[in-house]
């Protein structure tokens, strides 16, 4: 990914491309991705990058070029989504689904974004071996002033959102897990939660089984569940389950599956509802999935792959104008929290959980916000210098 990196900063810099950055952004991912990856992965001999892998190495790039297109105007990148800036709609991005009886004509990326939250509710992430109560801590834990166990997480943070990973594979591990965090949660007073089986389950009468053993057993935890998140495998092509009867009990959330706008549309074919959102996959391509799931009216949440430092405010801040199903997941806190102290001190609110909340208030300024002039961060020497890119 590190080698891929360098050769996608020369291959950004020599793109010969001019407009808004949704405009060279789409051309970027839909023209010089897929041949920049298929060339590197001829020269790995038997590996191969994959494309999720790809689009998060291409998204750095990607979002620089959307905040510098909002410094160039002095506005909020948010604020350039409208005609006012663009010289094509929407119709040159995407193709809706023909049943539905959308059109993109005259429509931009402003028309489907909400007002910003200032605040927003957050997600807390329980991992598969994440202890959940003191009992369970390892003495191998760090001595820190972290929490340990999910009780604690819970406690200092005041959350009301949990994320569940789940195996996929063992449905009595998977019903066990749930409803020790579900009672967890009610105990503590979390509000929601949320299943998270990564892509392992084969058959939707799995996801099923455990829910409707959760209503005969478990109501109050059933109900608390607020959607279901990508069970089965990413490859839709591959695996064209038909998910329908699952999206009807709970709104069933594509993740990795949703890698592109197109590959969205071939979800709700199958019966997804919904859509996770992720700017690792490029501001470019969220903003467009975002669009055409929305107007063709799927549920929507901003998910984490872990954002520390300064990849959390372009997160949080797609979170805050989407008007996702309830907040935004944010984790890095938990797996790295002392990493992002620099940016703390400047957005306080962003890299700690209060009161089971984020506060966006700190973000202001052109393009994404960042006020990096005021972080005193010590950069490593670059990768890539500009001229060897050229």
């Amino acid at each position: 990914m590190q080698q891929f990196c360098r050769q996608l900063a020369a291959a950004w810099t020599s793109f010969e491309q001019y407009g808004h950055p949704l405009q060279v952004g789409h051309r970027f991912l839909e023209v010089e991705l897929p041949a920049l990856r298929d060339s590197f992965n001829r020269r790995l001999c038997g590996s191969e990058l994959p494309l999720l892998a790809a689009l998060v190495c291409c998204s750095p790039f990607d979002i620089a070029l959307h905040d510098a297109y909002g410094n160039l105007h002095g506005l909020p990148v948010y604020e350039t989504y409208g005609p006012e800036f663009m010289s094509a709609d929407l119709a040159e991005f995407l193709e809706p689904s023909a049943e539905a009886g959308v059109d993109f004509r005259g429509k931009y990326p402003a028309d489907y974004l909400a007002p910003r939250d200032e605040t927003l509710p957050v997600w807390h992430l329980v991992g598969g071996v994440d202890p959940l109560t003191s009992e369970e801590v390892s003495r191998e834990a760090p001595r820190d002033s972290h929490p340990k166990d999910l009780s604690g997480w819970i406690a200092r943070d005041g959350l009301r959102c949990l994320k569940i990973k789940l195996r996929g594979d063992n449905a009595a591990w998977d019903y066990d897990r749930v409803v020790r965090v579900g009672r967890i949660a009610r105990q503590q007073g979390v509000e929601h939660l949320t299943t998270d089986f990564n892509c392992t389950v084969q058959r939707p009468a799995y996801v099923l089984g455990i829910l409707d053993r959760l209503v005969r057993e478990e109501p109050a935890i059933y109900d608390s569940i607020l959607y279901v998140e990508q069970p089965f495998p990413y490859d839709l092509e591959a695996h064209p389950i038909d998910v329908s009867r699952l999206a009807a009990r709970k709104p069933l959330l594509m993740d990795e599956s949703a890698d592109s706008w197109r590959h969205v549309m071939l979800g709700r074919s199958l019966g997804w509802n919904g859509v996770a959102l992720k700017t690792c996959k490029t501001q470019t391509g969220a903003l467009l999935s975002l669009c055409w799931a929305k107007a063709h009216g799927m549920h929507l949440m901003v998910q984490d792959l872990t954002n520390p430092m300064l990849a959390q405010i372009p997160h949080v801040l797609l979170a805050a104008y989407a008007g996702t199903m309830h907040g935004v997941e944010s984790n890095a806190m938990q797996f790295y929290p002392d990493a992002s102290a620099p940016e703390a001190e400047v957005h306080p609110g962003l890299f700690q959980r209060r009161e089971g909340r984020l506060d966006l208030s700190s973000i202001r300024g052109p393009g994404f916000g960042y006020r990096v002039n005021e972080i005193r961060r010590a950069l490593p020497p670059a990768a890539v210098g500009y001229e060897s890119t050229l």
